[in-house]
């Protein structure tokens, strides 16, 4: 579970889910607008005040902010599904 303020794992999840070819540009800019917010405030929030589950999702998700990409961002990109920036 997610700590108050920081987007669900399940939200997260399905948006990640969801093939960015597939995705209408209303979509791709609430994906950034959240993912965004998101990264703010895993950088403004404390490690010792994160739930155990927060830290596991921030490190699934790479939001340390060390400009790598994500567990997950790698796998889409491994079978064809990451934007090619």
């Amino acid at each position: 579970m997610s700590d108050t303020g920081r987007q669900s794992f399940t939200d997260k999840a399905s948006s990640a889910m969801k093939p960015d070819s597939q995705k209408s540009t209303t979509e791709h800019i609430g994906d950034k607008l959240k993912g965004t917010g998101d990264s703010i405030a895993s950088s403004l929030q404390p490690q010792s005040e994160k739930s155990t589950g927060q830290k596991a999702g921030d490190a699934f998700s790479s939001n340390s902010n060390e400009n790598e990409p994500s567990m997950l961002q790698k796998a889409k990109d491994a079978v064809g599904l990451g934007d090619n920036n």
